[in-house]
């Protein structure tokens, strides 16, 4: 069973970026478990200790929001070239059964 040229090429389109989306939210997911990994692992360490403003010594967000801003530049980043070399092969492949 084959389908029409303009079928299979929406197709692998939606496919391409499908799997750029999904990438980036493996990535962007990763980046955020990890920064907390790092954040509950520095919180033990600093045996929930007070500083010196009876806050505590090792805050969220010193972790977290640089993991976001760098997750989102990171994920945007793969998702971005699974998403040109997809679309570019499709673009080659088309090109050429013509």
């Amino acid at each position: 069973m084959y389908m029409q040229p303009r079928t299979a090429v929406r197709l692998a389109r939606a496919l391409w970026i499908a799997w750029a989306v999904v990438v980036w939210n493996v990535v962007f997911d990763h980046m955020i478990v990890v920064a907390g990994r790092n954040y509950i692992h520095a919180a033990g360490l600093a045996g929930g200790r007070l500083g010196l403003d009876g806050r505590s010594l090792v805050l969220m967000d010193d972790f977290m929001r640089p993991a976001v801003s760098r997750g989102a530049w990171l994920a945007s980043a793969a998702a971005g070239a699974i998403l040109l070399s997809g679309l570019l092969a499709i673009r080659f492949g088309e090109k050429r059964s013509r």
